[in-house]
């Protein structure tokens, strides 16, 4: 009688084991056939992320007010080779930027001081748009979607670019402004003076 309550205990045992080798199978199981985010790269911001020959672009985008208006290109381009490189971006309707990149070195485009401007963006905020990558050290070149961001968010305002002063025009419109204002100052007069 005492082996068969023996037996009993060794069951109990054993249901009991594999109760908890099946939930634990039942658990990890379901992290085997979902995706692990970490386990993929990406970009965790609004620009994108590409290498080119020994030239890695990350945050990538265009800021700009609108499709026909310049872009400015910020984010960061690191160079992992022993020699000097520039990156050429090629935009829309021939615009084009380089960007020198020390060797194994990095180069953050958005400090003042290293403005990358595209005569014009090709593409409205809130598109991608095309552009082509290359790098002076080898004949590779690729072409990427890259963002376009305006001054909506308030962190891209300041790399808005402003259209130059030759642009703007000043000269022109504040001599016919003067003359308008010369002319209809005349009329006030000889109206004044006839007493109309």
């Amino acid at each position: 009688m005492r082996s068969t309550a023996m037996n009993r205990a060794q069951r109990g045992k054993l249901a009991l084991t594999a109760a908890a080798l099946g939930a634990s199978l039942l658990t990890a199981g379901c992290g085997y056939i979902t995706p692990q985010q970490t386990s993929h790269q990406y970009s965790a911001s609004d620009g994108i992320r590409t290498d080119l020959g020994p030239l890695q672009l990350r945050n990538i985008l265009i800021v700009s007010n609108g499709e026909d208006e310049p872009g400015r290109l910020i984010g960061a381009v690191y160079n992992s080779s022993s020699k000097d490189v520039t990156l050429t971006v090629n935009g829309a309707k021939g615009s084009q930027t380089q960007v020198p990149v020390k060797a194994n070195s990095y180069t953050l485009l958005n400090d003042k001081s290293d403005a990358a401007i595209l005569s014009t963006t090709g593409g409205k905020p809130g598109s991608m748009v095309d552009v082509k990558i290359s790098e002076n050290g080898t004949n590779v070149s690729n072409t990427v979607k890259v963002p376009v961001l305006d001054a909506t968010l308030k962190e891209y305002k300041d790399y808005v670019p402003t259209p130059s002063a030759s642009a703007t025009a000043t000269p022109s419109s504040s001599a016919s402004a003067s003359a308008g204002a010369t002319s209809s100052a005349s009329a006030t007069a000889s109206a004044t003076a006839t007493g109309r």
